[in-house]
């Protein structure tokens, strides 16, 4: 007949084998402490730290600013107005925005140039014989006729606050 094989299992220390993975870890990761230090020191010299630990000190304080401020009825319509120009800005062609946005620091350049002193009306007059400034005035115009015609339309209405 066979014999039974005794089997010791040697019991498991838990604590013991963090204790052997910690002692190993700044070995095997020294790149990642390293680099990780550098942030924290970014961080404390930036003083993002001493901040974060000012915020982590007040506690709810901080945290009921932000709700109260949140709930404002301002702070309400400063969202819902994000909302609308990012979905305007979703419906815009980007060709068409782009040249928008190329020619925008051009004419900042040029009104600058001009000096503090505006234009007299003949210059102004001038001006409007250009076809450029003509096909500018045209897309404006066509901007506020589209804003009249929604702004004072029947269906309008003071969203409730």
């Amino acid at each position: 007949m066979a014999k039974p094989v005794s089997l010791q299992l040697r019991l498991r220390d838990p604590r013991e084998e963090l204790r052997s993975r910690l002692q190993s870890a700044p070995l095997e990761h020294a790149e990642a402490l390293l680099a990780t230090y550098e942030v924290l020191q970014g961080l404390h010299d930036c003083g993002i730290l001493e901040l974060l630990r000012g915020l982590l000190a007040s506690g709810d304080k901080v945290l009921e600013t932000a709700v109260d401020t949140a709930r404002a009825p301002e702070s309400v319509r400063a969202v819902r107005n994000l909302f609308v120009l990012f979905k305007t800005l979703g419906e815009i062609d980007p060709d068409l925005f782009d040249g928008f946005a190329l020619a925008l620091p051009e004419a900042m350049q040029q009104a600058k140039a001009q000096g503090k002193e505006p234009p007299g009306v003949l210059a102004i007059l001038y001006k409007l014989r250009g076809k450029d400034l003509r096909r500018g005035l045209v897309a404006v115009n066509s901007l506020l006729e589209a804003w009249g015609k929604d702004f004072f339309s029947e269906t309008y209405s003071k969203p409730c606050e």
